[in-house]
């Protein structure tokens, strides 16, 4: 059976992926093709709602510890994932491990030690980073709700989002995403259809472990 693919939409706050990812996996679901849609932070487990407060900024945790929590959050999706994959599911994420580091990263911690703890997850196929500046995020809508909403911080999360695509080059593709909803959408759909074609046959790798 041809897998699915994993495919990773990434980007700043406000950035737009959220209104892209939805508008990509129902135009999926209305031509009949097998797809399953999830984001990150997965607020409905133990450690999600955990994870929920702190974003709503109802509790604090270190900074190390909150990082830890992301990143569990992920493990415990990560065989479901595995297993959409394997029936030949294609798995849309909104938002994944390189949030998680970028994130953390931007507060000063090590880059290195953001990625540990997500090593071995299922790697991506593609990554689809909806880039925009942080000017422009601030005046859309909603933004300033939640804790990390802030247009410095966002600013440092972007440089670190580039030194991770230069890491991941091979399957990180970077949209401008200042363009229009409707105009954004096709050249998205291009991207993630060619992706689900390529890797039908492709062994799932893991997240920043190397092969052999």
């Amino acid at each position: 059976m041809a897998r699915g693919a994993l495919i990773i939409f990434e980007g700043v706050d406000r950035s737009g992926k959220s209104t892209q990812i939805k508008r990509i996996f129902n135009q999926m679901v209305n031509k009949g093709e097998n797809v399953h849609l999830t984001r990150f932070p997965e607020r409905t487990s133990e450690i999600g709602q955990t994870i929920n407060g702190y974003l709503k900024s109802s509790n604090d945790l270190s900074d190390q510890a909150i990082h830890l929590l992301f990143s569990a959050n992920r493990w415990e999706h990560a065989q479901s994932i595995l297993n959409y994959m394997n029936n030949g599911t294609s798995v849309l994420v909104d938002r994944y491990a390189f949030s998680g580091v970028a994130f953390t990263a931007a507060k000063g911690l090590d880059l290195e030690w953001c990625k540990n703890p997500d090593r071995g997850l299922p790697k991506p196929d593609l990554v689809l980073q909806l880039d925009v500046d942080e000017e422009t995020a601030k005046k859309r809508g909603g933004f300033g709700e939640e804790r990390y909403e802030k247009v410095e911080f966002q600013r440092q999360v972007r440089k670190l989002y580039s030194q991770l695509r230069e890491e991941h080059s091979d399957i990180w593709k970077i949209i401008d995403a200042s363009a229009s909803v409707d105009e954004l959408t096709p050249a998205l759909q291009n991207h993630v259809d060619e992706t689900i074609k390529s890797c039908q046959n492709k062994d799932i790798e893991k997240l920043w472990i190397k092969r052999d």
